[in-house]
């Protein structure tokens, strides 16, 4: 399986592509929200943040490896930023409960972000602190329960396995993908008319 560490590729050194890793539960959710994403030029699921070195999803969904179900996000950062990027991440997922996503409970669901430089540390971490402290209009804090997402730095990728990639464009009418994906689909499209790609 290919891998790929810190460093290669990612950041101002690519050019006009930068890269997001986020965790928040299993791949197939967060994949297809952020495939509708203006500014983004690829998305793909995989495993990260664990210690065994080339995972399978078996392995993976033991929750004996370390690894996160998580999506490695190519984008173009003067169609969309970083912190636009993060606001999606945590518009679409629950940051506030530990190692799980309703039904789906282990380390590998943890919502976390796996940064790539200090740049993407500070602006997730300051995220978070406004999201804790107060809504858009100085108000109560966005979220009932305090976030638990963490911030790490990224180590090493593992891309999922083929089946895994695109999984709900190709399985819209499955249950899984029509009971928990669909509404995120349409939460995002609702909430974020204006990141949507075409836009």
């Amino acid at each position: 399986m290919q891998t790929q560490q810190a460093g290669e590729g990612e950041g101002d050194d690519a050019g006009n592509r930068q890269v997001a890793i986020f965790a928040g539960g299993c791949f197939w959710c967060l994949e297809p929200v952020f495939r509708e994403v203006r500014g983004v030029l690829s998305v793909e699921s995989g495993y990260t943040g664990g210690t065994v070195p080339d995972p399978d999803y078996e392995a993976v969904c033991s929750g004996d490896t370390g690894h996160a179900e998580a999506v490695r996000i190519e984008f173009d950062p003067s169609r969309v930023s970083y912190p636009e990027l993060l606001a999606v991440f945590f518009a679409i997922h629950d940051p506030t409960t530990r190692n799980r996503q309703g039904y789906d409970v282990g380390t590998q669901y943890r919502s976390a972000i796996f940064v790539l430089d200090e740049t993407q540390r500070r602006q997730a971490l300051d995220l978070i602190a406004r999201l804790a402290s107060r809504d858009g209009a100085g108000g109560a804090a966005v979220f009932d329960a305090p976030i638990v997402t963490e911030v790490v730095s990224f180590s090493e990728w593992f891309p999922a396995e083929d089946h895994h990639q695109r999984y709900y464009e190709r399985n819209p009418h499955q249950g899984y993908c029509s009971a928990v994906i669909s509404p995120k689909l349409a939460k995002f499209r609702r909430e974020f008319a204006a990141l949507r790609a075409g836009r």
